[in-house]
């Protein structure tokens, strides 16, 4: 059944058809909407690449008149579950009356020494936020997105890294029509819109902050102006059983946001991931390059934590902005199943806090969301981006 709204609806459907199965979550979704969409987006998983590419040319045929785009993946989201590694197809539609949508495709050139991304529509004052997909295996998407502020400004770049059942030259991206085999597909959306993001990292700190006193590309020489090697073993020997398992199965550091809060705590970090160690220098190898003077403190995830802290941000925004009516939600193929036990779980985490309202997305090989007012690419992340038709009295369309 599909979720009843007025502007905002989503649908989902399960089938090796995948044709089939497209044209039934876009009727799904279509039919909760109470006027034609201007915005569909749509999520395919599939074995067959080609299979996957007649079912997103089937969903564009269907809304001629919208603005669309999609792409593949290795699981979808759409009426309040997830579905993994199965064949399926979730939709979701939305009226935006009066919005600017301006769908793009973009591609890399080579200039000199280094890649120029080409496709990205000129921005405009009143764009609010972008949705991207990206081709994980072609698409710099981790140079584009950390360095998109050169081009957007603070403008909320929100999405994910497509993928496939079959992997490399298998992810299918959709936009107006078109399907792409690399690059990245997405929309600006500007005019009287009102979107927000919310970024769940789903991590908390263990040990204490410290500085960064010593540094060479991504290796952590020095913690505090002692060898980081052995800050870690310090932080690590004063833990649990149970959190030094969390630490084995996956250490993570935190890059604090706000150098001159007096305090860093759970949400106050980005996250990224601790590669390995170095013994004979007693480094730490980092998924990120970080300065002398950087403050950082080390992290653990595990389920318990990733659902509070979703919650958390949902019930935040929530009591602030006054819930939603629609929502897109681009959750880490690593959280789901393998982290909740439930591939629903992110699904019902948005619509216990936010109310009865149109939810999709897919499990992506990445997400894409702002932390501390700047875009990141993340892993095991929950990336939600909230629309609502009811502006706030103050900043009628803010971000």
């Amino acid at each position: 059944m599909a979720l009843l709204t007025s502007c905002f609806a989503d649908g989902l459907a399960v089938g090796s058809d995948l044709v089939a199965a497209a044209e039934t979550a876009v009727r799904q979704a279509l039919s909760g909407l109470t006027g034609p969409p201007n915005l569909v987006c749509f999520f395919i998983c599939g074995d067959d690449p080609d299979d996957v590419s007649r079912a997103g040319l089937r969903v564009m045929g269907m809304v001629p008149g919208a603005s669309v785009i999609g792409c593949s993946a290795t699981g979808v989201i759409g009426d309040g579950r997830g579905v993994e590694v199965t064949p399926s197809v979730s939709a979701w539609a939305a009226t935006l009356d009066g919005a600017r949508l301006r769908t793009f495709a973009l591609d890399t050139l080579r200039a000199d020494d280094r890649f120029v991304v080409v496709g990205l529509p000129e921005p405009q004052a009143d764009d609010h936020a972008a949705i991207l997909f990206a081709d994980p295996y072609s698409f710099p998407t981790d140079g584009f997105v950390e360095r998109s502020d050169e081009v957007l400004g603070d403008l909320p770049l929100i999405g994910g890294l497509a993928n496939a059942l079959q992997g490399r030259g298998a992810v299918r991206l959709f936009a107006d029509g078109e399907v792409y085999t690399e690059g990245a597909v997405g929309v600006l959306l500007g005019g009287p819109i009102n979107v927000r993001a919310v970024v769940s990292q789903g991590c908390r700190p263990i040990g204490p902050t410290m500085t960064v006193t010593g540094v060479e590309e991504n290796l952590l020489l020095e913690l505090a102006g002692q060898p980081a090697l052995a800050r870690l073993e310090e932080v690590v020997s004063a833990l649990d059983e149970d959190e030094r398992e969390l630490v084995a199965s996956g250490l993570q550091i935190g890059l604090a946001m706000d150098e001159y809060a007096e305090r860093h705590e759970r949400g106050d970090f980005l996250i990224r991931g601790v590669l390995g160690i170095d013994p004979e220098r007693e480094a730490v190898a980092i998924g990120d390059v970080v300065e002398i003077g950087r403050t950082v403190r080390f992290q653990v995830r595990d389920a318990a934590t990733a659902d509070e802290d979703l919650y958390e941000l949902l019930d935040a925004h929530r009591e602030e902005f006054g819930g939603g009516d629609g929502a897109l939600l681009f959750s880490c193929n690593g959280r789901g199943s393998a982290m909740f036990g439930s591939a629903d779980h992110d699904a019902v985490a948005v619509r216990d806090t936010l109310g009865p309202i149109g939810v999709a997305g897919f499990f992506a090989a990445g997400e894409v969301g702002p932390v501390g007012g700047h875009n990141h690419v993340h892993g095991f992340t929950a990336s939600v981006l909230v629309f609502s038709t009811r502006p706030s009295a103050d900043r009628p369309y803010d971000r």
